[in-house]
C-alpha cells in the first residue's frame, strides 16, 4: 500500500481539522460542565476524572476519525 499525494494531503488536512475541532469542542464542553458543577469537595476528584475521560474520548473521536475521512476524501478526489 503506497500513499499518493492526494491521500496524504487529505489525511494531513483531516488531522489538522480534527485537532482544531478537538480543541474547540473539548474547551466548550468542559467550560459548560465546570459552570454547571455543583459537586462537593469530596466529589471533586471523581468530577475531574470524568472530565479527563471526556477529553480522551473527544480526542480519539476527532483526531482519530478526521484523518481517515480526509484520506478517503483524497482517495476519492484522486479517482482511485
Amino acid at each position: 500500500m503506497s500513499l499518493t499525494l492526494p491521500e496524504l494531503a487529505g489525511a494531513l488536512i483531516g488531522l489538522g481539522l480534527g485537532w482544531l475541532d478537538y480543541r474547540i469542542l473539548s474547551g466548550v464542553v468542559e467550560g459548560k460542565l465546570r459552570k454547571l458543577d455543583r459537586s462537593s469537595p469530596e466529589e471533586q476528584p471523581a468530577f475531574e476524572r470524568k472530565i479527563r475521560l471526556m477529553r480522551a474520548v473527544f480526542f480519539v473521536m476527532t483526531v482519530g476519525a478526521f484523518p481517515v475521512v480526509g484520506y478517503l476524501l483524497g482517495q476519492t478526489i484522486a479517482g482511485q
